[in-house]
């Protein structure tokens, strides 16, 4: 279960109403966030302006990165529509900071008033933003652009769009993605379990991909702002997807972009069948925020102890380098609270549905916390007078494009340290 929605919510009057959703991110990496018309009440009952506060106040945690909003329009209707002149300053408060990096806005179910609308405010918006206005008419449309199963779709809105699917019989939807090939390839690196690249990659713990986006990164990328914010052409990220898919080489110095690295690194995180935290630390995790502050770090070792040993590995491995990337925020102006926001949705969801608007601050926050505190979360300093694991054993014989990313284990990839003596020790 998601946690409630505490009443101290400095927007508690509207969000309650769940209007406005995270809703994971699309094909390209970006965080999508919902607006639901249907979940409007009627508009004595809610103060216009405090939703534009709001949606502001939602937004403004996103918009140092690309972003996209997903809008469904059934459900507004004369009692909760707000008025024309609410609309147009709402418009003009949305300055070019909210505009710039917001990539598409989809609006789903559109009506013929919505249409004449657009073209009452078309003189008004910017033709760069006008491109960015895509419509659908069916939910299944969506598809093609977003990760429809993390899509926090009302139940109103899906029944809405079956009445329509059945008004249009015998109009198929759009072809569905073509799933990877089952089973996949010997050489799959994308959407296959940690073990099974182990296995694959002749008993590396760290997956070839993901240390090989590392490598290069750390080498070229460390002081690059906003790295990790940006997206980049899903066409790109499929091909190279392909190309390792296939144990074919990849060289991003041909890409002339370090931002694809990165959002390769994303979404070879996204694509594990569970999340590298596991669904299992899940409801552990979403608890963090009511830990005392001064034993939040001691609480993340505890629930780190119970992962797997191959998932605290890789995590050690890509925590380390975060941290490192976060000791460069005075250049790439990513320090750990924005890198956590980044990276909090790729490394640990729920395994039914998606994290709700209010879960995002506790997952965020134990990111964070792996982050800045990485040498005391990860610390082997209580298995000292013990004998130290093996190194993590370095492959030989894998596919030319990952052969080139063999390198030494850099000094933040600790072996596991033991379990945790008491709640006093860090």
């Amino acid at each position: 279960m998601h946690p409630a929605l505490s009443t101290n919510h400095p927007f508690y009057d509207v969000a309650r109403h769940g209007i406005l959703q995270v809703a994971g991110e699309d094909r390209f990496g970006r965080r999508v966030i919902t607006f639901s018309c249907c979940r409007m009440p009627p508009s004595h009952e809610l103060n216009h302006r405090r939703l534009l506060e709001y949606l502001k106040h939602t937004l403004d945690q996103y918009v140092e990165s690309d972003y996209t909003i997903v809008y469904f329009h059934y459900g507004l209707n004369s009692r909760n529509k707000p008025s024309l002149g609410w609309l147009q300053s709402t418009y003009k408060e949305f300055d070019r900071r909210y505009r710039k990096n917001l990539k598409a806005l989809y609006v789903v179910h559109p009506t013929n008033f919505l249409k004449v609308l657009w073209t009452i405010f078309r003189p008004l918006i910017s033709h760069k933003f006008g491109k960015k206005v895509i419509y659908f008419n069916y939910l299944s449309e969506l598809r093609e652009h977003l990760k429809y199963d993390q899509l926090l779709v009302p139940p109103e809105v899906l029944r809405y769009d079956e009445k329509l699917q059945d008004l249009h019989k015998g109009r198929s939807p759009p072809p569905a993605k073509t799933p990877p090939p089952r089973p996949p390839l010997p050489t799959q690196q994308f959407g296959v379990s940690l073990q099974y690249l182990k296995d694959k990659n002749q008993g590396e713990l760290i997956p070839p991909v993901l240390r090989f986006t590392v490598k290069y990164l750390r080498e070229k990328g460390l002081r690059t702002e906003g790295l990790f914010r940006r997206s980049a052409s899903v066409h790109t990220i499929r091909e190279i997807q392909r190309l390792y898919n296939q144990g074919k080489p990849v060289n991003f110095d041909d890409y002339g972009d370090i931002h694809i690295p990165a959002v390769i690194l994303k979404t070879f995180l996204r694509e594990l069948p569970q999340p590298l935290l596991t669904f299992r630390a899940y409801e552990q995790i979403l608890g963090i925020t009511s830990v005392e502050s001064s034993l939040r770090v001691t609480r993340c070792r505890q629930i780190l102890q119970s992962l797997p040993e191959h998932n605290y590995a890789v995590l050690s491995y890509l925590v380390g380098f975060l941290h490192e990337v976060s000791r460069e925020s005075i250049f790439n102006k990513m320090n750990s609270s924005n890198l956590a926001c980044v990276f909090g949705l790729s490394l640990i969801w729920p395994s039914q549905g998606v994290s709700s608007l209010s879960a995002l601050v506790p997952l965020n926050l134990f990111t964070e916390l792996l982050i800045e505190y990485y040498e005391k979360v990860f610390s082997t300093a209580e298995a000292a007078g013990s004998s130290a694991p093996a190194p993590l054993r370095q492959v030989s014989g894998a596919a030319p494009s990952l052969e080139a990313s063999r390198e030494t284990d850099p000094p933040w990839a600790p072996p596991r340290p033991p379990c945790l003596r008491g709640p006093g020790r860090r």
